[in-house]
């Protein structure tokens, strides 16, 4: 959530307020000063406020006045202000200095342990040479989750890469011009350690094959979260959707590669 989203918004937010508390004689220089902006950046402001319907002024430059107009675009944006304060107070309260992991062995408390990550999972041992490392908060047996504080360092991570599967849509034949013999020997031979499908085909050619479908929702967003982590995905998307996912994963610079599964003789023009 972005209080303001475009260049100079906050700064006519204050300006409007200014004047809202202070109308209608309230002076450039007193706005300048109180924002620490300069009387130039103030007046350019106003002029841009008044074109936009948000303020009206008078003869002088010393009386401005804000339209109903503007009066509901500051109660507005004054109420997204609270809201993004609101949500950024509940994260500051929440914040605890205490952090989860997996016992990779049992683990006592106050001993010093390493953290790594384990298809995609954060781990921590008893500390050797680990780069990430904190303290154990209390007893934990293999397998539990433990309590760890003081962390230290930066976890060894390499992103995970991503085979995109496109699929035909419904109405180039759907799951039935799907290349499955294609898609099976891919699933197989690759070792992928997650699988995501998006649409309905996609659902269709996973029940076909049998696959062990790890997420169906929110699809490019699991796919990205989980190649972060350090696992290998592959995803099967129907037609344009495949596009989708790769932005995603373009954005922070994840390795992907696209292969189309559609038999030829179910191409249609």
């Amino acid at each position: 959530m972005r209080a303001f989203k475009k260049k100079g918004e906050l700064t006519r937010f204050q300006i409007l307020a200014e004047i809202a508390e202070n109308q209608p004689h309230i002076r450039q220089r007193d706005i300048a000063e109180k924002l620490g902006i300069t009387v130039q950046a103030v007046s350019e402001n106003i002029k841009t406020l008044t074109d936009q319907g948000y303020l009206e002024a008078g003869d002088g430059r010393s009386y401005y006045k804000l339209t109903k107009k503007g009066m509901e675009k500051l109660k507005k944006e004054a109420i997204t202000l609270r809201k993004y304060a609101d949500t950024v107070l509940e994260t500051m309260s929440t914040y605890k200095s205490t952090w989860p992991a997996i016992a990779k062995e049992n683990l006592q408390k106050g001993e010093e342990v390493e953290l790594f990550m384990e298809k995609g999972i954060l781990y921590a041992k008893k500390r050797t040479d680990g780069q990430a490392h904190g303290k154990v908060l209390h007893d934990a047996k293999k397998g539990e989750d433990v309590a760890l504080t003081e962390l230290r360092g930066l976890i060894n991570l390499k992103s995970g890469k991503v085979t995109i599967l496109v699929l035909p849509r419904i109405n180039e034949g759907g799951s039935r011009t799907a290349n499955l013999q294609k898609i099976e020997k891919i699933y197989k031979k690759e070792g992928h350690d997650k699988v995501g499908i998006m649409g309905t085909v996609a659902r269709a050619v996973a029940n076909k094959l049998n696959l062990k479908v790890d997420f169906e929702f929110a699809t490019p967003e699991a796919t990205l979260a989980a190649a972060k982590r350090g696992l290998n995905v592959l995803v099967l998307a129907v037609g344009r959707m495949s596009k989708t996912i790769a932005r995603k994963l373009e954005e922070e610079n994840i390795e992907y590669k696209i292969e189309n599964v559609i038999k030829k003789e179910g191409k249609r023009t």
